[in-house]
């Protein structure tokens, strides 16, 4: 494990911070939440249309697959903006302290003197941070930018694509083990199973209320499924 990855899981006296996490939890759970959810939905909404389970199958491996492409460039493209974004600033930043970096001295130590310290104890504090490392002091302390927390794309979407794939496989390995009459509730209560469990995982990755973030996400799901089933209702005896 690199230095900058030990800091940013943990403070020197041993403290884990949930916050932390944010970046690939995120990432991890929108793409999980997301792949049953959308999978799910998808195959309820083929099933009730009186399909067979052979094309309830192809719609659910298609769900999977184009999901989890989805989920990977559309991650990519949002955090590389985001990414591009901060490197415009730290560009600027750079430019600003080699053209007046007396004034961006005095900037920092406003900065500093906003914060509580008194003006001349903020001035001699901007000026060992800039001594020892001036443009980290800027990213951190005017631009709110530190090396660990930066934009990471090729880890949101590589995780996001992960992580739809893998549990767009639960609805589908659902119909695989359902009775061919129990093919609809199999799907949904194994799905909603899954996304109550989740959306306890999650909640307890990010330090907050277990049942909270669990009830959340099921009945999200669960109307997802009930609106996509009610379609491929209505559409299967039209169209039949």
């Amino acid at each position: 494990m690199s230095t900058t990855n030990a800091r940013a899981k943990h403070t020197p006296h041993g403290e884990t911070h949930k916050s932390d996490r944010a970046d690939w939890l995120r990432a991890a759970v929108l793409g999980s939440d997301d792949a049953i959810v959308s999978t799910a939905s998808l195959m309820i909404g083929v099933a009730a249309s009186s399909a067979s389970n052979g094309a309830i199958l192809v719609a659910g491996v298609a769900g999977l697959v184009a999901g989890s492409m989805s989920m990977a460039v559309g991650e990519f493209v949002s955090v590389s903006s985001q990414r591009d974004a901060e490197g415009a600033d730290i560009k600027l930043e750079n430019q600003e302290l080699n053209e007046q970096p007396q004034a961006e001295l005095r900037e920092l130590a406003s900065i500093y003197e906003k914060r509580g310290l008194q003006k001349d104890l903020a001035l001699k504090v901007a000026e060992q941070l800039s001594a020892h490392d001036r443009l980290g002091a800027h990213m951190r302390d005017e631009l709110g930018i530190s090396p660990a927390s930066r934009a990471r794309p090729m880890q949101a979407a590589w995780i996001s694509a992960a992580s739809f794939a893998l549990f767009a496989a639960v609805p589908i390995g659902a119909l695989l083990v359902a009775p061919a009459t129990l093919r609809i509730p199999v799907i949904a209560a194994l799905s909603l199973v899954s996304l109550a469990a989740l959306g306890a995982l999650g909640g307890h990755l990010g330090g907050a209320s277990l049942g909270r973030a669990s009830l959340r996400v099921t009945v999200g799901g669960a109307l997802a499924m009930a609106v996509t089933a009610a379609i491929g209702r209505i559409l299967g005896v039209s169209v039949g």
